[in-house]
């Protein structure tokens, strides 16, 4: 059964916003709201980085909604409820609208941070209330999430023994990488194919971090990880090796200046990590990234946000940066300028709550 979520319409009206009347943008930005249980909705000027609400958002989404993602083809969109243990399917419309396919698909408990392969063909899900990763293949027809068998479990689920904290695939799709806190912090690195994990860890899991590793990020090429260690103030380092095992860069982890590290991103290039920190009183920092995966703080890099910066992603461009701010309930859009790092605030928008997923179509 479908259900109606969300219809968008928008006229050429705002004309310092878009190029001109009949030529707006078809880039959206979709942002989870856990606190509303509500999805938010833009369009992207990409040529300015502003964000113009659509009309009928936000949706109303599944309670709790943490997490989403886009597949490739645009065609739909994921969210994971952490409120009611299972996954919602939407698909996208040509003008940014969502519509929710029901019945819903159910997750273990408390779904909070998904990944999908490049192929947009298994989605993983990390389920931070059952201490498992589940997978789904996916129907590039429909849409539709089947789960996936588990061999080394007998179930559809995958135990890991903590509560995964983030989760990224390797630019291959063979590897899932996936933060948590043990007595430490670690990262556990597992062998997949198909969407099935394999019976044999990858040699040397897991990899110590610093405490509280929230944030996660893999470089472009898939040479260097990086995780951001909360409670330490740190910032991890690691090459990534030819099997997928890690090996901490000399130095790491990393001190900073700044509290409370929680999110990553690297740009486009691969040349700047962005940190977020929600503990300071509301910034960024920028770090360029030399050819051996090393971190070097860029000389007044320190960038205002609204307070607790939590969430980070950037728009297909790499020319604009989204933030999604805790304490004051903001989508931040700042301009990246892509031969120095630096960022340049463009405008911020209130939304019902904390932001603590956003996605772009490409």
């Amino acid at each position: 059964m479908l259900k109606k979520a969300a219809a968008a319409l928008l006229v050429c009206a705002s004309v310092a916003m878009w190029t001109g009347c009949g030529t707006t943008s078809n880039r959206f930005l979709y942002a989870a709201i856990p606190g509303s249980s509500q999805i938010v909705i833009y369009r992207e000027d990409p040529n300015a980085g502003v964000l113009t609400q659509l009309a009928g958002s936000p949706v109303t989404a599944g309670l709790g909604v943490e997490s989403l993602v886009l597949h490739p083809s645009k065609k739909f969109l994921y969210a994971a409820n952490s409120g009611q243990d299972n996954i919602s399917l939407f698909t996208l419309n040509a003008n940014g609208g969502i519509t929710e396919v029901t019945p819903r698909t159910n997750a273990g408990a408390a779904p909070t941070v998904m990944v999908m392969d490049s192929a947009g063909s298994f989605l993983y899900v990390g389920n931070t209330g059952s201490n498992d990763i589940s997978v789904f293949s996916i129907d590039s027809s429909s849409g539709a999430l089947t789960p996936v068998a588990q061999p080394s479990t007998g179930s559809d689920h995958f135990g890991i023994g903590m509560s995964p904290l983030n989760i990224r695939l390797s630019p291959s799709d063979n590897i899932l990488y996936v933060t948590g806190e043990a007595l430490t912090g670690v990262v556990q690195a597992f062998s997949v194919n198909a969407g099935v994990f394999s019976d044999l860890p990858v040699p040397g899991s897991p990899f110590a971090t610093g405490n509280n590793p929230y944030g996660m990020t893999i470089s472009p090429g898939g040479d260097f990880l990086y995780t951001a260690n909360k409670i330490d103030n740190s910032i991890s380092e690691f090459k990534i090796n030819a099997d997928g095992s890690l090996t901490a860069l000399p130095g790491s982890p990393i001190g900073q200046t700044e509290t409370g590290p929680t999110a990553l991103l690297i740009d486009n290039s691969g040349k700047y990590l962005y940190v977020a920190n929600d503990q300071s009183s509301g910034n960024l920092l920028a770090y360029s990234i030399g050819s051996d995966g090393s971190l070097a703080l860029i000389s007044n890099s320190q960038f205002s946000t609204g307070a607790q910066p939590s969430f980070m992603t950037s728009d297909p461009s790499g020319k604009y940066l989204f933030v999604g701010n805790q304490s004051s309930p903001v989508i931040q859009s700042l301009s990246v300028n892509t031969g120095s790092g630096i960022l340049t605030s463009v405008a911020s928008y209130s939304v019902s709550g904390t932001p603590t997923s956003i996605v772009i179509t490409p």
